[in-house]
């Protein structure tokens, strides 16, 4: 139970409107410079001026609340959001009301955290930065480490030992705050900064473990951006094991610890001598085979005597000659068949005339046996009339006619 403040006033006094307004703004503001209140938001508005305007409440009552414009806010203002709010009481005379002017504010419970935080993966991973072909390979033995993390924390100790006791490279910080309101600014711009001055072969972005409040930063849009935009390859190092932020989808590769995220930038100097010892092996074995195989190729080759030489191309020469003997004797017999051919030429040419002589004088004689003449010539005679048509009928004889005979003929006048 809060203790009541003592009266200010004399039940005889009187004020003006004016008066009395500031009266009670003087004590409300002196009794409540600070204050911290646990509600849910709604009526959310923004002003043109950058300002906020809203409600916190809860089942029993509703307090005004305003949000000056340049006040942090790490996470989007939603209808129904549970939160805390910490800032002074004050009271607006003009509408004799009264409100709360909040410095910071935080989400209340895990549970509306954890709903912020899956609301938002969804979105970003609908815009694609979370894509697997996004993400780019890890250099295999970088030169210089870029580390964005507080440069008073354990990660950044723990990073610089690890790395000093695997492989030794060297290690540029951009100090940034890794909790808080501005945590979140400062670690995209340490991601900003490392692109922009080309002057690291991969990036480390770490903070050592907290509670789900304390880790947020590495869950805001402007880091998870960043991250996904960085062309250097990036680390995630954020927390510890069972931890995952945001940035750890958006990153080049996750690792469950500080630690764990130098252990993957650069091998043991023992696992590279091994690698080292492994790749000399393969080689020399490989070299080895190769010289065995090209010595066995020499090895072959039988140096030949010129004299054998010599006859193994003369011999070459006699067969070439023999092929070539046989192959002029049967274009000649070829030949010669041909002229004997054409030598007969004249004969067949002979017998093929008089035969066809023989048979035109076979087709003359058949020519003339099938002619009209020679049945003139056995005694018959042939009639025509008038106008040369050949009477067959007596009935069709007139005058004048001609009748021919086998030796002439004879004309009938009319």
């Amino acid at each position: 139970m809060m203790e009541q403040p003592a009266p200010m006033v004399q039940p005889d006094m009187i004020f003006s409107v004016t008066d009395a307004s500031a009266l009670l703004k003087g004590v409300v503001e002196t009794a409540f410079p600070r204050i911290r209140i646990r509600g849910e938001l709604s009526q959310i508005t923004r002003a043109a001026s950058g300002h906020m305007y809203m409600t916190i409440k809860d089942a029993g009552a509703a307090i005004s609340v305003i949000i000056w414009r340049g006040t942090p806010v790490p996470f989007k203002l939603e209808d129904g959001l549970e939160v805390i709010v910490t800032g002074r009481f004050t009271t607006y005379p003009a509408r004799s009301n009264y409100q709360i002017v909040v410095s910071e504010i935080e989400m209340a419970g895990v549970g509306a955290l954890l709903k912020m935080l899956e609301e938002r993966k969804q979105k970003l991973a609908a815009e694609g930065l979370f894509d697997a072909a996004r993400k780019k390979p890890l250099p295999r033995l970088p030169r210089r480490v870029g580390v964005v993390t507080s440069p008073t924390g354990a990660a950044f100790q723990d990073i610089q030992n690890r790395l000093r006791e695997r492989f030794p490279v060297h290690v540029i910080l951009y100090p940034a705050t890794v909790q808080g309101t501005t945590a979140a600014a400062e670690v995209a711009a340490g991601i900003e900064y490392f692109n922009r001055m080309k002057n690291v072969d991969v990036i480390i972005v770490a903070r050592g473990g907290g509670s789900l409040e304390d880790l947020l930063p590495f869950s805001e849009e402007i880091v998870v951006r960043a991250a996904a935009a960085s062309e250097i390859p990036l680390i995630s190092g954020v927390g510890h094991e069972p931890d995952w932020m945001l940035i750890d989808f958006a990153a080049d590769f996750r690792a469950p610890t500080p630690t764990g995220a130098a252990e993957t930038v650069v091998p043991t100097k023992l696992s590279l001598m091994t690698d080292l010892d492994n790749l000399w092996h393969r080689l020399s074995g490989h070299f080895a085979t190769r010289l065995v195989a090209a010595k066995q190729r020499v090895d072959g080759i039988m140096v030949k005597n010129p004299h054998q030489v010599i006859m193994e191309q003369t011999q070459r020469l006699d067969d070439m000659g023999r092929t070539l003997g046989l192959l002029m004797n049967a274009k000649m017999q070829s030949a010669h068949q041909k002229m004997t051919a054409i030598a007969t030429f004249p004969n067949i040419l002979q017998n093929r005339m008089t035969a066809l002589a023989q048979a035109m004088g076979h087709l003359g004689q058949m020519l003339n046996s099938l002619s009209y003449k020679s049945v003139l010539a056995r005694g018959y005679a042939i009639v025509r009339g008038a106008d040369g048509q050949i009477v067959a009928r007596a009935g069709d004889f007139t005058r004048p006619a001609e009748i021919e005979f086998a030796d002439g003929t004879v004309q009938i006048g009319g």
